[in-house]
């Protein structure tokens, strides 16, 4: 199956932001189009937008004087929804009620031809309950554009429980053909993105209400260490506290409540008190015209230890080794079947992020999880009460001679890039294992439609074996609610590579 001709006219029905973003990009394609909204006169408006888009694509020279004047000779309002019987595709972009968007698929289908693809944009509702109430649902499939449309190239193609194959792969065709990265997707709570990036969020405001470090430093560690390009605290701030409370309580509910994705308590309390976020004023951070924005903690500078031992394999922090050595510190390997660890010349160790705590041993520092260790420029260090001050001076000393700013967090488990990372693994393997999407998919969307530094999948090979399960079951048994508990699909995912790799295959 083919992508709809660009002689064939699109229309698409709502025409707010996200409407006319879809429209501009299906008229910049080549299509004619046709906008319909149920306001009189809105249609018009959002035309003239429209135009005036192009205009400034023009100024910078995005695209020629001819070509906008060609699309805009294109675009055309309809009075009626009559005026679309000869549309090819009809792409809804109106409320997020079921109802409104129930009641307006039954008239077109009463209006269009029988090979005209109906598709809705909704991001929070059941691509299946939209074609519910059609007599004809397997022309229906979900077309979910990421805002702003015209910039951003990803879009999800979600079949509901009867879209026909032939539907679907025509969907993506016609987005690949406008320029976009489709990529397929099963209809679930939350599609692919707002599904799998819930622990982004959820791990961060989890540690600040553990007391474990505030919003700044919380962001700065998953900005420099895990090589995310924002904060969650000042990402959601930026989104819209409402919004982003709203997308993750939807997810919760439509899992029946899973503890996987339990909203947050101190989220809900900002919500509730108006401080959306930049849109407010304020937020998790203030914005108002005199505010000081707060800070990560950075800890002072310390002297490093001349000299350390390395026990075991560092597994994912590896790379840390030659780092150390480079500079001028003198670093002994040894092979030990203990574990794998940095003793220090306080007598103390520095572990890898585990799950586990420091309050558990006597005299550990946990570091956390980075990217890269090379290209971070910060890391973070979680103590206990009973962890020496010594081995605590010499932790931050050892990172600061490699470079790196170091923010000193309370001893949570699973820390903040490992624990956040852990998570956002095991849901795209319980994702895959369920047939949401493909291992590759999954990480196209997440790369393109939260502009993660890698695909969780991706990072769950890099990290390797096991490393994201053993972590979450330790953090589950510290944290019994069901919320860490690794799912199946990374049990199998972890443990058939292990067999395979012990196998030599």
């Amino acid at each position: 199956m083919t992508a709809i001709d660009k002689s064939r006219t699109v229309a698409v029905v709502g025409t707010g932001t996200m409407g006319q973003g879809i429209a501009q990009v299906a008229l910049v394609a080549g299509h004619p189009v046709r906008l319909y909204d149920a306001l009189p006169g809105r249609a018009g408006e959002a035309a003239e937008a429209i135009g005036k888009r192009l205009d400034r694509l023009v100024e910078k020279g995005r695209i020629p004087a001819a070509e906008r004047d060609q699309a805009k000779a294109r675009l055309s309002p309809a009075a009626d929804l009559a005026e679309l019987a000869d549309t090819a595709l009809v792409i809804e972009a109106v409320l997020e009620q079921l109802p409104v968007k129930q009641e307006l698929f039954a008239a077109l289908e009463e209006i269009v031809a029988d090979d005209c693809l109906l598709a809705t944009n909704t991001s929070s509702l059941s691509v299946t309950a939209v074609a519910g109430a059609l007599k004809h649902p397997g022309r229906f499939v979900g077309l979910h554009f990421f805002n702003p449309a015209p910039l951003l190239p990803l879009v999800e193609v979600v079949s509901g429980f009867a879209t026909q194959a032939a539907a679907a792969t025509r969907a993506y065709e016609t987005a690949k053909a406008w320029g976009k990265t489709p990529v397929r997707c099963a209809d679930t709570p939350g599609f692919i993105v707002n599904r799998i990036a819930r622990p982004f969020y959820a791990e961060a405001f989890a540690v600040y209400e553990e007391q474990g470090a505030d919003p700044a430093t919380i962001d700065a560690v998953l900005r420099e260490s895990g090589g995310f390009k924002m904060g969650p605290f000042e990402l959601t701030d930026l989104i819209g506290q409402d919004v982003n409370e709203a997308v993750t309580r939807s997810v919760w509910e439509s899992f029946f409540q899973s503890p996987k994705f339990t909203p947050s308590l101190a989220q809900r309390r900002l919500v509730e008190s108006g401080q959306h976020g930049r849109k407010s004023g304020r937020g998790w951070f203030p914005y108002e015209d005199d505010a000081i924005r707060p800070e990560p903690h950075t800890a002072p500078a310390t002297e490093p230890p001349s000299e350390i031992t390395v026990e075991g394999d560092l597994g994912p922090a590896g790379e840390l080794i030659g780092l150390i050595r480079e500079a001028g510190i003198t670093v002994r390997e040894v092979d030990e079947d203990k574990g794998t660890r940095i003793l220090l010349p306080s007598g103390g160790q520095l572990v890898l992020a585990d799950g586990q705590t420091s309050a558990e041993f006597r005299d550990v520092v946990y570091f956390d999880l980075a990217l890269d260790y090379r290209d971070a420029t910060r890391i973070a260090l979680s103590a206990s009460e009973i962890t020496g001050w010594e081995t605590l001076r010499q932790s931050i000393g050892l990172f600061q001679a490699i470079g790196k700013s170091v923010s000193v967090i309370k001893d949570v488990p699973g820390m903040i890039v490992a624990r956040t990372v852990a998570m956002l693994v095991d849901l795209a393997a319980d994702a895959v294992a369920k047939g949401v999407a493909s291992a590759e998919d999954i990480d196209t969307a997440m790369r393109l439609g939260v502009n993660y530094p890698l695909g969780p999948v991706e990072w769950g090979h890099r990290l390797g074996r096991a490393w994201a399960h053993e972590l979450l079951d330790e953090l589950d048994t510290r944290v019994p609610t069901g919320r860490y508990a690794p799912s199946l699909g990374l049990y199998r995912q972890s443990y058939i590579r292990m067999e395979k790799d012990e196998a030599g295959t």
